[in-house]
């Protein structure tokens, strides 16, 4: 396997940005309805520190080295932004769930816009391999942003919807549904690691639960090519596949 070790390290600087930028999102909102719990622990900050999940970071690197999905992808998360759920504007599940959505929103807000960018973006940049290393770190920047967007979509610890289902819940199904938090990170690495190579020694790779970073990866670069509107088969000479 030819490892693009360029795109790599492209992958893990966009990541550390994006998570920065995400988690910050949780922080000032939370501020914003009236918690400072964030701000006093540090989490309103932009520092890299701050927000790093050293896990998650490991995950990232990783597969952008050797990716199991049809190419490399920036997939992990940070550090969870903690919250007094009593304090917030909104009462402790609408403030809480506001807060959860805010990464989310954050992170696909950024994506699309920086996707739309490159509609903008002169052909002059594109004609030069050393130059084309703008449009493509704008590529990659784009797509890791949504992909760790729509990856906190899911239900899972230390994942954005575990949060948005436990305040969704009734509280007798909240409590039970609370208890599979300590073994969330564990599911994250069965669903991103373990699936993938179970489906292809049991030739049953082709079920989408063995393949959620692929699907996850080239939804993501269709949403890209539509959004910046250039051709799918350009998206992937800047963000190439496997």
């Amino acid at each position: 396997m030819n490892i693009n070790v360029i795109l790599a390290f492209m992958i893990i600087v966009c990541f550390l940005l994006a998570i920065v930028i995400h988690e910050y999102a949780h922080a000032l909102t939370a501020s914003l309805l009236g918690d400072s719990t964030p701000r006093t622990q540090g989490r309103q900050s932009l520092s890299l520190r701050a927000h790093i999940d050293p896990l998650g970071l490991l995950v990232c690197i990783v597969l952008a080295f050797y990716p199991v999905a049809m190419g490399p992808i920036g997939l992990g998360w940070g550090k969870p932004v903690k919250t007094d759920a009593w304090k917030l504007r909104g009462g402790p599940n609408v403030g809480t769930l506001i807060v959860s959505l805010a990464g989310i929103v954050t992170s696909l807000g950024i994506g699309l816009i920086v996707a739309a960018l490159i509609r903008f973006l002169p052909v002059a940049l594109y004609a030069n391999p050393v130059v084309q290393r703008i449009p493509q770190f704008i590529a990659v920047f784009a797509i890791t942003n949504l992909v760790l967007g729509f990856l906190n979509i899911l239900p899972i610890y230390p994942l954005d919807g575990y949060q948005i289902l436990y305040t969704l819940l009734p509280s007798r199904q909240a409590l039970k549904f609370a208890k599979s938090a300590q073994f969330g990170p564990l599911i994250i690495i069965c669903l991103i690691f373990v699936l993938p190579f179970v489906g292809e020694i049991t030739g049953t790779s082709g079920f989408f639960l063995f393949q959620l970073p692929e699907y996850l990866l080239l939804g993501v670069q269709n949403l890209v090519a539509l959004v910046s509107g250039l051709p799918l088969y350009d998206i992937q000479i800047l963000y190439p596949l496997l």
